[in-house]
């Protein structure tokens, strides 16, 4: 056996095809897939060392924003543009991890508002993993389970399976699908992931909360790194009996109370419909909001490249 392992010489092959993708891109998509826990843990200061590689982990950061190109739209990428998710109500998630035919949708930047990684080239859609996930193994008692990370089609399935065998298992669409609908049920939001270093594609479905999620965190904290669905809550106020599980459930905290009924706080609004589902009435439902930008419908997307 040599010393690279096929994966990792199948994710150079793919890296090698990519447009604009550096050595320093592969050696961060590398690091990223390889250690993926001790990554997250660190960037996330969660890290016994973290404090300590924090000048270190200053200037990745630096490099991962500017890369190669030393011009002034590079110097405007920001961390989230190279690393950030979609919100995805459940039935859009569905959808993604059922795809049975590969995808080749790039530059999508009406869907991905972000200046880098934003293709969605999917090959070997049916090969997925469930991936413990980073955020929640680094938190000391986290929510679980924890291998709720869905890594999807190739190179990167393998890649990460091959790297982390301990940490992650193949599992088919239909334990995808249940995964999905399990964390729904928890109250748990589904975000597509896309990573510049991840050959500046869609990688991952992740299922978040707020209390575990780096990339919630830092969203809250004041880095844009979600984009919302495309879609906003609304409640029917003649059905809401004003319970607040779904204020209780937004990891968003876009819900609060307005006397006896919940009312929705259109700024931080991500339409995930977590609350729809959560609601015990059946008083929430999802609207398309175009100010909230376009929805990630994985097969409206595929009609509209294939006509």
């Amino acid at each position: 056996m040599g010393i690279i392992k096929p994966s990792t010489r199948e994710f150079f092959a793919e890296a090698r095809k990519t447009p604009d993708y550096s050595l320093f891109d592969f050696l961060h998509g590398y690091i990223y897939g390889r250690w993926t826990h001790l990554y997250i843990a660190i960037g996330t200061g969660r890290h016994p060392l973290a404090k300590k590689l924090a000048p270190l982990a200053a200037w990745f950061e630096k490099q991962v924003t500017r890369g190669e190109k030393q011009t002034a739209e590079a110097d405007s990428i920001t961390m989230a543009d190279t690393y950030h998710g979609k919100a995805l109500p459940l039935e859009t998630a569905r959808q993604l991890v059922l795809v049975n035919e590969e995808i080749n949708l790039p530059d999508l930047e009406q869907v991905i508002p972000y200046k880098r990684a934003r293709s969605i080239i999917l090959k070997n859609p049916d090969h997925i993993i469930a991936l413990d996930c980073p955020c929640r193994a680094a938190k000391p008692n986290p929510c679980l389970p924890l291998d709720v990370c869905l890594v999807i089609g190739e190179p990167f399935a393998s890649f990460v399976m091959e790297h982390n065998p301990g940490k992650a298992r193949w599992i088919t669409r239909q334990d995808a699908v249940e995964i999905l609908e399990a964390e729904d049920k928890r109250g748990h939001v589904h975000h597509a992931f896309f990573k510049d270093a991840m050959l500046g594609r869609f990688y991952a479905i992740c299922n978040c909360c707020a209390c575990c999620c780096g990339a919630l965190h830092a969203h809250q904290h004041g880095t844009p790194m979600l984009a919302s669905s495309g879609y906003v809550a609304q409640i029917d106020l003649d059905v809401c009996v004003g319970c607040a599980e779904c204020v209780e459930t937004c990891q968003f905290g876009a819900l609060g109370m307005g006397g006896q009924h919940s009312q929705v706080d259109f700024e931080k609004c991500m339409g995930c419909g977590v609350c729809v589902e959560q609601c015990p009435t059946g008083a929430i439902s999802l609207k398309r909001e175009p100010a909230k930008g376009e929805p990630l419908e994985i097969l409206a997307m595929m009609e509209k490249a294939a006509g």
